[in-house]
């Protein structure tokens, strides 16, 4: 007679996250929209992946220009060319990497800053949390974007610019919906259990504390990406990117100094515009379809 073994404590861990990513999958494609979302930006991702093949970095060379400047939507350039005679389709296709990285990585930064924030004030409390909540209310009311450009002023151009002014900026609203969900953790009977039966702070906020928020934080994650993509723009459109790098931002500011509205060159407008728009719409659509799965008490419309 044969005996099995019983799973270990880490086979079983890894078992609950597999039936749980199973779960959240079930429930998130019953969300029409946030599959739509997710579709879209699948397909803005491979075309991100595979610039380097489709279009090649040799595109965003001026010298070596194909065509001629501000040339209409024709047939070896179907988005026309820019002011310099690159096609723009290419630079499109090209300027999404930039875009979507500077995104993913000012998103990650300015949630992982109102994380830690928010779940150190909402352990710690007292005179700790009392000083952080004021900073945090004073970056709440203070323009974003106004503080974005400071920090990109004074800084040197450059894509880590961006990043970090957009991560250093945005990351009030993630604070507080944190603390506000630390409390609620805290209050609970197993957080006490755990704390006298030894439990020390950093036992607790990342056992206990952290696991329960990381629905939010992951929720709030899909939502600032959208908002890190259009500060980009944002930023890229005023001067502050970095120019030696191409971005949908990058080609709006462009396309201004080309006088691309007032000579009526909608073809250098248009696209990346709508770029931006759709892939923002898109985090958008995904981060409302995750808080509704997360947290169905939301009730969010399907």
């Amino acid at each position: 007679m044969t005996t099995t073994t019983p799973p270990g404590p880490r086979a079983l861990a890894w078992r609950r996250r597999g039936h749980s990513a199973a779960r959240f999958w079930k429930q998130y494609r019953t969300r029409r929209a946030g599959v739509l979302g997710l579709a879209v930006l699948v397909l803005f991702g491979l075309i991100a992946l595979t610039a380097p093949l489709t279009v090649g970095s040799d595109v965003q060379s001026v010298t070596e220009a194909p065509g001629q400047p501000l040339e209409s939507p024709r047939g070896q350039f179907p988005l026309g060319t820019d002011r310099f005679g690159r096609g723009l389709l290419g630079l499109l296709i090209w300027g999404a990497r930039v875009s979507l990285l500077v995104g993913l990585l000012a998103a990650v930064l300015s949630v992982s800053i109102g994380a830690v924030i928010g779940i150190t004030a909402g352990h710690f409390r007292g005179r700790y949390a009392t000083v952080m909540m004021r900073v945090t209310d004073w970056f709440l009311v203070m323009p974003t974007l106004v503080l974005a450009i400071a920090l990109a002023t004074v800084m040197s151009r450059s894509l880590g610019t961006i990043i970090l002014a957009i991560g250093v900026t945005t990351w009030p609203t993630t604070a507080r919906l944190v603390r506000a969900q630390t409390l609620a953790v805290e209050s609970r009977p197993y957080i006490e259990r755990a704390k006298a039966l030894g439990g020390g702070h950093w036992h607790i906020m990342s056992r206990h504390v952290l696991p329960n928020v990381m629905p939010l934080v992951l929720a709030q994650t899909t939502l600032v990406i959208s908002s890190a993509i259009l500060a980009e723009a944002t930023l890229a459109f005023l001067g502050l990117g970095d120019p030696t790098v191409i971005s949908w931002g990058g080609l709006l500011q462009d396309a201004r100094e080309a006088g691309a509205v007032s000579s009526g060159d909608w073809w250098y407008l248009v696209p990346p515009g709508i770029a931006i728009a759709v892939v923002a719409l898109a985090f958008t659509l995904c981060g409302r379809a995750v808080e509704a799965v997360l947290n169905p008490r939301l009730g969010v419309a399907r």
